[in-house]
C-alpha cells in the first residue's frame, strides 16, 4: 500500500496551530534566520519527540515548501486525514445546536482555506465535502491559507450529497446559496428552529441542479448589482457569521 503523500505547512499560524492541536503529525520542521526565534519552542517539541529539525537558508526553504510562500517556516506531516459522513451521527451534532458548512464542487483550495480559516474564527467546527469531481480538499496550499484554521475544523467527506442531504432534514435545515432572486438571508436564517446547513456551490457553475433540489430554501446576498457576485470565500465569510449568531 502507498504510503499518504506527506503536507508542506507553512507560515508560522498554521505551524503552530498544528503543533498546538496534533503535534504528533509533524515529522520534520524547517525554518529561516526570520523565524529562528519562533521556532525554538517548537524544536524544543521536535528533540522531546526525537524527529529533526533544522535551521536552513531560505533558498532551500523555498525548495522544501515548494512555494516561496512559506513564511518562513514549514512542517512536513501526516496529512489531517478525512472522515466519512455518517447521517446518524447529525442527531448528536444538531442537539448541540452545531451549524455545518457543506461544499458540493469547491474547486480553488485558496477557497477551501479561506473558508476553514472564517469558520474557525467564528467558532464553527463541522465542515463537509461532497466527491464533486472539482472539490478541494486539504493541500499544502489550503492549509496555509487557512492560517491554523483547519486545525479547527473537522472535515468529512460525503458521497452523493443529493441523496445525503435528505438524510440531514430530520436533524438540519439546509440552505443552498444561488445567484437569483430568492427568499432573504436574514428571513430564513433567523426564523428557523433546527440549525442550519449551509451549502456552497462551485465558483463558476454553482451547485449542481441535484443539490439544490435537495435544500429546503435557497438564498442569495443582494448587492448593488454593479458586479454579478461575490468570491465563494467571501460569500461564506458573510453567511458563516449569520450561522455564528451574528444577526445583530
Amino acid at each position: 500500500m502507498a504510503q499518504p503523500k506527506l503536507h508542506r505547512i507553512g507560515g508560522l499560524p498554521a505551524v503552530a496551530a498544528l503543533f498546538q492541536r496534533d503535534p504528533g503529525r509533524v515529522e520534520r520542521l524547517f525554518f529561516n534566520d526570520r523565524m529562528k526565534a519562533e521556532a525554538q519552542p517548537l524544536c524544543q517539541q521536535m528533540a522531546a519527540a526525537r524527529k529533526p529539525f533544522r535551521h536552513v537558508p531560505t533558498e532551500e526553504l523555498t525548495k522544501v515548501a515548494g512555494t516561496p510562500l512559506h513564511g518562513g517556516i514549514v512542517a512536513v506531516c501526516q496529512p489531517k486525514g478525512l472522515t466519512p459522513f455518517e447521517a446518524v451521527k447529525s442527531f448528536n451534532w444538531a442537539k448541540a445546536k452545531e451549524p455545518l458548512v457543506i461544499l458540493d464542487g469547491i474547486g480553488n483550495p485558496h477557497n477551501l482555506g479561506a473558508i476553514a480559516r472564517t469558520m474557525a474564527f467564528f467558532g464553527l467546527g463541522r465542515l463537509i465535502v461532497s466527491d464533486h469531481p472539482e472539490q478541494a480538499l486539504p493541500s499544502d496550499a489550503a492549509f496555509r491559507i487557512a492560517e491554523g484554521g483547519l486545525e479547527w475544523v473537522d472535515v468529512y467527506q460525503v458521497a452523493n450529497l443529493g441523496k445525503a442531504l435528505p438524510r440531514l432534514k430530520p436533524h438540519y435545515q439546509v440552505i443552498g446559496t444561488a445567484l437569483g432572486a430568492h427568499r432573504s438571508m436574514k428571513d430564513t436564517f433567523s426564523s428557523n428552529d433546527k440549525p442550519l446547513a449551509l451549502v456552497l456551490g462551485n465558483e463558476e457553475e454553482g451547485l449542481p441542479a441535484t443539490t439544490l433540489a435537495a435544500c429546503d430554501d435557497i438564498v442569495t446576498i443582494p448587492g448593488s448589482g454593479r458586479v454579478q457576485s461575490l468570491n465563494v470565500s467571501a460569500t461564506a465569510a458573510i453567511l458563516i457569521h449569520l450561522l455564528a449568531g451574528g444577526m445583530g
